[in-house]
């Protein structure tokens, strides 16, 4: 069983989140407040953080970086989940320190995969490259990244999954 942090602002997603990963064994603990996430990660000691990218006072890339340069939680992986996504995001993600990218709607399949993938390397350093052996975890035929022509559902505390 790992220790998964959930950082969410979406009630709806942090149970699907919740919900799918106590399912598969985890014990999952969620955030709704990116102010308090680096305290809850130093305090709850997860396994794997997943963040969502639109969030409300510190954006999911600064808390990515915030976690990077903490010498208790620099080694724990880090997927990001957004619900828009433009061009180069998931580069910017990546480089900030993300090994993980899944952009909402999720698949729950892929979701599962992912989480299992990332639990399975355990706390490597995050890869600013997709190596050509890693599995695909985006998901190209979603909505969310057909369009880079504004803010997409979800950034205003909006329904996504």
């Amino acid at each position: 069983m790992a220790k998964i942090l959930i950082v969410e602002d979406n009630a709806l997603n942090i149970k699907l989140f919740c919900d799918l990963l106590a399912a598969h064994g985890h014990e999952p603990e969620a955030v709704t407040d990116s102010r308090k996430a680096l305290d809850a990660a130093r305090t709850f000691g997860p396994d794997l953080v997943i963040t969502d990218i639109q969030l409300p006072h510190v954006s999911g890339l600064d808390l990515i970086r915030l976690i990077r340069k903490d010498e208790q939680l620099a080694d724990v992986p880090i997927m990001a989940v957004t619900a828009y996504s433009a061009r180069g995001d998931e580069e910017r993600i990546r480089a900030a320190g993300a090994q993980a990218y899944v952009s909402k709607p999720i698949s729950v399949v892929r979701f599962a995969e992912a989480v299992d993938e990332l639990l399975k390397n355990g706390h490597d350093r995050p890869d600013q490259t997709k190596s050509a052996d890693e599995p695909e975890i985006d998901n190209p035929e979603s909505q969310a990244n057909e369009t880079d022509d504004g803010p997409g559902p979800g950034e205003t505390g909006g329904e996504e999954i």
